[in-house]
C-alpha cells in the first residue's frame, strides 16, 4: 500500500482513502450543502490533519456521485462574482449513506476483533 500523507497523525494509505471517499463525502453532505474547497478543509479537520485530500482526488468523486444520483449540484455566484458549485445529498444518497454506515461498522467491528486477537 502506498502512503498518501503523514499529516499530523499516522500515515493513511491511498487504498483506504479511496475506499472511504464516498461515505466521507456523503457524511459531510448529510450535515448540509457544501462546496469542494469547504469539503477539503472539513476532511482535514475531521481526520486531525492526517488526511489531506487534493482537488484532483475530490472532484472525480463528486462527479461520480452526482452522475450516480447520490448528490445534486447547483451553481451560485459568490460575493466576489465567481461561480461556485454547491452540492447536496439526495434521497438516494441518504439511503446509500445508511448502507455505507452499516458496511463500515461491520468491517470496523471485524477489524477490531482481529486486532484484539479474537481469532477463530
Amino acid at each position: 500500500m502506498r502512503e498518501l500523507r503523514k499529516g499530523l497523525g499516522r500515515p493513511v494509505y491511498r487504498e483506504l482513502i479511496a475506499a472511504s471517499s464516498r461515505p466521507m463525502v456523503l457524511s459531510i453532505l448529510a450535515g448540509g450543502e457544501s462546496y469542494g474547497y469547504q469539503m477539503l478543509k472539513q476532511v482535514k479537520v475531521l481526520s486531525g490533519g492526517s488526511v489531506d485530500w487534493s482537488d484532483g482526488m475530490l472532484y472525480p468523486v463528486l462527479h461520480r456521485l452526482e452522475r450516480d444520483g447520490l448528490i445534486a449540484g447547483r451553481w451560485q455566484l459568490t460575493d466576489a462574482g465567481r461561480r461556485r458549485k454547491y452540492y447536496r445529498l439526495t434521497g438516494r444518497g441518504r439511503r446509500q449513506l445508511s448502507r455505507d454506515r452499516a458496511s463500515w461498522r461491520t468491517l470496523t467491528t471485524a477489524l477490531e476483533a482481529a486486532w484484539g486477537g479474537a481469532h477463530v
